[in-house]
């Protein structure tokens, strides 16, 4: 499918497309994982994207960071010390983990010509006093968007670009109902069309994914392949999903933070715009830095995998990340009394050698056919 092509050259290339925006006269704001207000920067005519990292070599940015500490806020600031982020007009953090917490400061230092700004969330989120503890931190991203932008809010705007979001969110869901349905669409093919999400306007993306989703309808399924669902913050390695394609595995589900948890829960406009949006806030549940006492995402991950016919669970554990840690047993304990197979494996932005995942993977797959 050549529009297969299209979310790969994205998904490889995002300087390229920060290029691009930049010659249209595009305004261009990063924004780092996870829960971003994006519909605020796209309400000022700025493109927000996504700042996920690199799997790149961490020189520079060790000065900032004790090796002990997530790779994906580390290659960020390394990408942005290296100049990868150039001509960008500020990089929003939010709140939800201490790795988080830690970037935004070290940013300040690491790459002073590309400013901070900061969203804080509660972590309590569902009672009403954390919508407004949540609006007060999107008026701070306001207030910094209005003066670097020198444009001024407007709820009408809003409105319109949360109505753009909403629109991908559904299309995003479409897309991955869709795609159970084609196991001939490799791992890779399937991470590109989330990964070039986190790079491309809305608009544009959803304008791929309405093309893709009628080749789809209209290709013939092929051969069924080994099913199984994706559990972590990330999961976007080439010699990962590589591994996975060549053991006959198709993902068709995943639970991985820069992939569908981006795109479960809408906006629903009631009233003012950014009580709307804080709302969408506190209707999101089933993540690891999202405090929940219940730990919901357990059990919602084992459902997961039951509806849709998985042989079992593949926990992509990002190195040193506390939240996914900590979750882990519970996923794990959680699945061996459903009878659902679970491996995990451990990755980082900085990995080289795959021949221990490769192993794991194959003694899975062959669980998984027991």
């Amino acid at each position: 499918m050549e529009v297969l092509k299209k979310f790969e050259e994205a998904a490889k290339d995002p300087r390229a497309i920060l290029d691009r925006y930049l010659r249209e006269g595009k305004d261009v704001v990063l924004v780092a994982p996870v829960y971003t207000p994006e519909e605020i920067v796209h309400s000022f005519g700025m493109v927000p994207m996504g700042a996920w990292g690199a799997d790149t070599q961490l020189n520079g940015s060790k000065k900032y960071f004790p090796a002990f500490i997530c790779s994906i806020v580390q290659s960020i600031v390394e990408l942005g010390m290296n100049g990868a982020y150039d001509g960008v007009k500020a990089l929003i953090v939010p709140s939800l983990c201490d790795s988080l917490k830690v970037l935004g400061e070290n940013w300040k230092y690491a790459v002073p010509d590309i400013p901070f700004i900061p969203m804080t969330y509660p972590q309590n989120r569902k009672p009403e006093y954390a919508l407004e503890y949540t609006k007060a931190g999107y008026r701070r991203v306001i207030s910094d968007l209005e003066k670097i932008s020198g444009k001024g809010f407007d709820e009408n705007a809003l409105k319109v670009s949360i109505e753009v979001y909403n629109e991908h969110n559904r299309l995003m869901r479409e897309t991955a109902e869709e795609l159970r349905r084609h196991p001939e669409i490799t791992a890779e093919e399937r991470s590109a069309i989330y990964k070039s999400a986190t790079f491309l306007r809305k608009e544009e993306h959803s304008a791929l994914l309405k093309e893709l989703l009628q080749e789809l309808q209209a290709a013939t399924p092929g051969r069924e392949k080994i099913r199984i669902v994706t559990t972590g913050i990330l999961a976007d390695s080439p010699s990962l999903l590589q591994i996975l394609d060549e053991n006959g595995l198709q993902i068709v589900a995943d639970d991985i933070a820069a992939e569908s948890r981006q795109y479960k829960t809408d906006c629903v406009l009631e009233g003012d715009a950014l009580t709307s949006l804080a709302r969408k806030f506190s209707a999101r549940d089933n993540c690891s830095v999202l405090y929940d006492v219940k730990k919901s995402r357990v059990e919602a991950i084992v459902d997961l995998a039951k509806k849709t016919d998985a042989g079992g669970v593949l926990m992509i554990l990002t190195k040193f990340c506390d939240p996914e840690e900590f979750d882990y047993p519970l996923i794990r304990k959680a699945c061996e009394k459903a009878g659902l197979p679970i491996v995990e494996i451990e990755v980082d932005r900085q990995m080289e050698n795959y021949e221990q995942a490769s192993t794991i993977i194959e003694s899975f797959r062959e669980m998984m056919e027991l």
